[in-house]
């Protein structure tokens, strides 16, 4: 990439989230992400540089110790030429979600040049050929059994079922999702295949699809729109059954997204080659790590007890997924156990303002800030470097569980000689695949309080949705109503 070469026509409005916003390439295989500020926040040059390197340093050094080399793109920052930075502010803000206008792209000189991941990572050579790019937003996998939880409903209902009820009664979604992302994490085929076929029924901001690197399926930047299934298998059906005519009906759809769900599940649980460092110092998972079974999922509770529901359980120690699981473990108390050593931290840089860079809460994320991530020690002895070790864990815990997997799909030749590694079969065809993951910013210190809140606003709310649920009072009114439709005039 050559700055004084940089055209804007030639870069495409990708997508945004609430920090930072990504132009893809039209022809080459690359994405720049820039922050985004509030109008009234001026950063200096130096501190847009400063930021972007510290998202560097924490995916190079961070998390692809944790999960592993080949799944972590790290990128490089460039600096681009202010007149170009300018004409493609322009140019991408017709296309912006008014809901992300808030905020402003920066465009004071840097930017991160990254991979794009909705293209084959492992094999760039056969980007001649179509490529489909699915993302799974897979959220917490675990249930908390921490002793400072105070809600019991906590150590039974996952914190997405939870969350769901808030979440619907605000309006950001019409409808509760059936998808449990314990169900996803259990290593039991039929739950995965539950849960995925969930995602993509309801897929909310969890789960996307793209052709070609544009987005065919899913929601945008949360806004929610129809999804058509039949018009994804539209998309899909050459893909997985190249002889036309092979399968054709009513049936036609539903055979297409079966296959599109056992061949994820299969690459979800492909063991990996690739050995995070930090898998050595992390707490192994057992088969059934505690409570595997969310009370609030929709998967038919018989199942669980039947052969065929439990004849795989446990995730491959390999998989992506267990090494995503094993990061988010290190949430080992829970928000309510982590905010009263926020809260000790706080005291102390009150009273020793200077301590603060040498606490390591800002970076820099190198082998010094990794080494205090390996004391697994849940014995309080009242030190700040105790609760410091705590909060850093929670941190990069918080990352694994709103990280994104990018599993893409492009049709493999025979003749072709290709890593064995590499290669995904289906019930028809075979298919190159590369797994990346994205979303892996450290998540903010000063958010601990946030995130407490937060917390209690969700269970709180989840009691009392569950609570007007099973009130007999409104099950005596909801029957009542019946009889008066019912009722012969």
């Amino acid at each position: 990439m050559e700055p004084e070469k940089m055209d804007e026509n030639e870069w495409n409005y990708h997508g945004e989230g609430n920090k930072s916003l990504v132009v893809s390439h039209a022809q080459s295989c690359v994405v720049l992400r820039f922050l985004k500020f509030l109008p009234n926040i001026n950063k200096s040059t130096e501190e847009v540089y400063q930021h972007l390197h510290n998202i560097l340093d924490f995916g190079k050094h961070i998390m692809k110790q944790f999960l592993g080399e080949n799944y972590v793109h790290h990128g490089e920052v460039v600096q681009l030429p202010l007149d170009f930075l300018k004409r493609l502010c322009l140019k991408v803000q017709s296309e912006r979600p008014e809901s992300r206008c808030e905020k402003e792209m920066d465009v004071s000189g840097y930017a991160m040049c990254l991979p794009n991941l909705t293209r084959l990572q492992t094999f760039p050579f056969l980007e001649c050929r179509p490529i489909f790019c699915i993302e799974i937003k897979p959220k917490c996998g675990f249930i908390p059994s921490s002793a400072h939880i105070t809600k019991e409903i906590k150590k039974k209902v996952c914190r997405f079922c939870m969350h769901q009820h808030l979440k619907v009664a605000k309006g950001k979604w019409k409808r509760i999702s059936k998808y449990c992302p314990l169900d996803l994490f259990s290593g039991n085929k039929p739950r995965m295949h539950f849960a995925l076929m969930n995602l993509l029924q309801e897929s909310q901001n969890n789960l996307k699809v793209f052709k070609n690197g544009e987005l065919i399926y899913g929601c945008r930047d949360d806004q929610e729109h129809f999804l058509d299934l039949n018009e994804l298998a539209h998309h899909l059906k050459p893909f997985f059954f190249p002889a036309s005519g092979l399968i054709s009906g009513p049936q036609c759809p539903k055979t297409v997204v079966k296959e599109l769900i056992h061949m994820l599940t299969s690459v979800l649980l492909n063991n990996s080659t690739d050995t995070a460092r930090a898998a050595n110092i992390m707490p192994i998972i057992p088969l059934s790590q505690g409570r595997n079974y969310c009370e609030a999922s929709h998967f038919c509770p018989h199942l669980l007890n039947s052969k065929h529901a439990t004849e795989t359980t446990g995730l491959p120690t390999g998989c992506i997924l267990y090494k995503t699981l094993q990061t988010q473990m290190l949430d080992m108390l829970d928000i309510e156990g982590l905010n009263p050593l926020y809260k000790r931290v706080e005291k102390y840089l009150a009273e020793f303002p200077e301590e603060r860079s040498t606490l390591l809460l800002d970076g820099p994320y190198d082998e010094t800030f990794f080494e205090k991530l390996k004391d697994l020690s849940l014995e309080d002895d009242g030190s700040v470097s105790y609760a410091v070790t705590k909060i850093q864990q929670y941190r990069v815990a918080m990352t694994a569980k709103d990280c994104s997997i990018m599993i893409a799909l492009s049709p493999a030749v025979q003749e072709q000689c290709l890593d064995p590694w590499s290669v995904i079969r289906s019930s028809q065809s075979s298919f190159i695949h590369s797994v990346s993951i994205l979303d892996l910013d450290l998540k903010p210190y000063e958010n601990i309080p946030h995130q407490y809140k937060r917390d209690s606003k969700i269970v709180n709310h989840y009691l009392k949705s569950i609570k007007v649920q099973e009130d007999p009072v409104n099950l005596y009114k909801k029957s009542e109503d019946c009889t008066l439709l019912l009722h012969k005039v």
